[in-house]
């Protein structure tokens, strides 16, 4: 057991009963507080031959091109979030079309769930966290300049599955399947 006692909530380390691993829980009142992965939800934005690009005005990987993603906020569903993030990021309404990819990224306790989407109004503009937004078409893509590399693979997905109807969901590439 680590930790001290203060009175004000989880503060001892120690296995619950029932459980197999290490959580912070209250002495006074036996709160367990569970710290699970974070859910990010995003969108690959098309508008004809162009998809959407954020240019990030935040840490990190400040100034990297980025889809329009997020944390998922309490009592949202996934598509609504991947909707909220569109227009926070990008001041974009889109028309989600299906779940493109689900990426499983232990490292960073992150679990993204990225949708292929269609601009349904060509209005865009930065928001809050992008210094830029872009339509950019596929050969103008700053491949060398994308945040993540879950960007990359979202939109390796997106060309792959192009217009089709029906989307086979994808994972994480075979190099990155253990999830970076």
């Amino acid at each position: 057991m680590t930790g001290s006692h203060s009175g004000q909530g989880p503060s001892v380390t120690i296995v619950p009963d029932g459980d197999n691993r290490e959580r912070l829980v209250c002495p006074d009142c036996g709160f367990i507080n569970y710290e699970n992965p974070k859910i990010v939800v995003g969108s690959v934005v098309r508008a004809g031959d162009r998809v959407l690009l954020c240019r990030r005005a935040i840490e990190p990987r400040h100034g990297f091109w980025t889809l329009p993603a997020g944390y998922l906020e309490l009592n949202e569903s996934t598509v609504q979030g991947a909707m909220r993030e569109a227009w926070e990021e990008a001041q974009a309404r889109i028309a989600i079309d299906g779940l493109l990819a689900i990426y499983d990224i232990p490292r960073i306790s992150q679990v993204q769930l990225i949708y292929r989407a269609r601009l349904v109004d060509p209005a865009i503009g930065a928001g809050p966290e992008s210094l830029e937004v872009r339509l950019f078409r596929w050969e103008e893509i700053p491949w060398h300049d994308l945040a993540f590399p879950s960007v990359k693979w979202a939109l390796d997905h997106f060309r792959e599955v192009g217009e089709a109807d029906v989307i086979t969901t994808r994972g994480n590439p075979a190099e990155a399947a253990g999830g970076l």
